[in-house]
């Protein structure tokens, strides 16, 4: 009897499987019937193009993409928190006068507290040591600083050296396995090339922004004394100061230091410090400290075509001598008011921008030939190089004023 039934059995499942395959063959619409629930799953609710695995995302940087950039130089770029009286930051949205009105306050009261002064920035790990350059803006006056690494790792810092003139610092944090990034050749840098600008804009977070060189070497901005930016449209904001700006290979071209605006957000006009300056204020810093430039004690003025019209000069470049100190060592060399520098150790000058940095490049002690116009005659003289004085000391600003010289 069992053995009837298993027969019976494979005889009507050897039939029906024959009657799919004759159906399969003939009429697969059948098939595809679902019934009073709707279409068959299998098939998308509406037609969609999607990308083949291995491409884009998962398969490689699609073309023209700079993830690959970003993702080496951003592990190496911190926000730093700095605060006075010892306290750190607020939360931000305290700001927010919605936030403040749904969520209150610690006192639960409609009046903002007063809050200790904070700046929020960023920074570069540029040394597996610890060593972080950022914008001296950042820090001034902090008397704790925080470092919030991507990884999500915080630390305490503490400032090595600041230089005003460059609006550079140096930091140093202790935290083993450090990423570090990888600096650039500034002399490879050329106007048009894309560059990435990491840093925390606002506080949202670590953001990256993409644009071009737009200038190499500006000045004359008023923003430092010292200044040969590279200029980029590259988007930055407060918060994004002592960031990185980055080459499309992930290495530091420049540290963001400012913008031009007028509301206080990007207009597509940002300055970075070029990694040349910031690597030798770096070294400068951890060797000795602080940093020492070349002066000789004159007070420069450019020269104009107006200013070589009134005096009657042959010379349409240069820098003319307003004022000479006296004691100083361009007063001891026997440099006089209306002088026109025209070189220094045969550099070019063009301009008190390029004596500036001329000058403070030679080390202090040392002898430098100066070629010079009097009254339409030329000149050489031996000037012993001194030591720059420290800028004077700004005034604190006030409560609530923004310090963050809109980048």
């Amino acid at each position: 009897m069992l053995r009837r039934f298993w027969l019976f059995f494979a005889q009507a499942v050897t039939v029906l499987l024959a009657l799919m395959f004759i159906v399969a063959t003939l009429k697969p619409q059948w098939l595809q019937h679902q019934g009073q629930f709707g279409k068959q799953l299998a098939e998308p609710i509406v037609a969609l193009r999607e990308v083949a695995p291995g491409i884009g995302i998962g398969g490689g940087p699609a073309q023209g993409s700079y993830a690959d950039a970003a993702q080496k130089a951003m592990p190496a770029v911190v926000n730093v928190f700095s605060s006075k009286d010892g306290s750190l930051p607020p939360d931000p949205r305290q700001n927010d006068p919605l936030f403040r009105y749904f969520f209150g306050n610690p006192n639960n009261n409609h009046k903002q507290q007063d809050q200790p002064a904070a700046n929020l920035g960023s920074g570069v790990i540029v040394s597996p040591d610890g060593y972080i350059l950022t914008n001296q803006h950042v820090i001034d006056g902090a008397d704790q600083i925080e470092i919030a690494l991507s990884d999500g790792r915080t630390t305490t810092a503490k400032v090595v050296g600041a230089d005003p003139e460059t609006d550079l610092a140096v930091l140093k944090i202790t935290l083993p396995n450090l990423p570090t990034i990888t600096l650039g050749r500034m002399d490879q840098a050329r106007v048009g090339d894309v560059v990435l600008a990491i840093g925390n804009p606002f506080g949202v977070g670590q953001t990256v922004t993409m644009g071009i060189i737009s200038a190499l070497g500006r000045n004359h901005l008023g923003i430092n004394t010292f200044e040969n930016f590279i200029q980029t449209d590259a988007p930055i904001n407060p918060g994004n100061s002592g960031g990185a700006l980055v080459d499309v290979h992930g290495n530091l071209l420049g540290i963001n230091t400012a913008i031009y605006s007028r509301s206080g957000g990007s207009l597509g006009i940002g300055f970075a410090i070029p990694v040349s300056t910031a690597r030798s204020v770096l070294e400068s810093i951890i060797t000795t400290g602080s940093v020492t430039r070349g002066w000789i004690g004159v007070e420069p003025q450019d020269v104009t075509p107006e200013i070589a019209e009134s005096f009657g000069l042959n010379q349409k470049s240069g820098a003319i001598v307003a004022g000479v100190l006296q004691g100083g060592p361009a007063d001891k060399a026997g440099i006089k008011p209306g002088d026109i520098l025209i070189s220094v150790n045969g550099e070019e000058i063009t301009d008190t921008t390029r004596l500036l940095n001329v000058i403070a490049q030679i080390k202090p002690g040392t002898d430098a030939k100066i070629h010079l116009v009097r009254k339409n005659k030329d000149m050489d003289l031996d000037v012993l190089i001194g030591k720059r004085p420290p800028p004077p000391k700004q005034p604190e600003q006030e409560d609530g004023e923004d310090d963050d010289n809109g980048g």
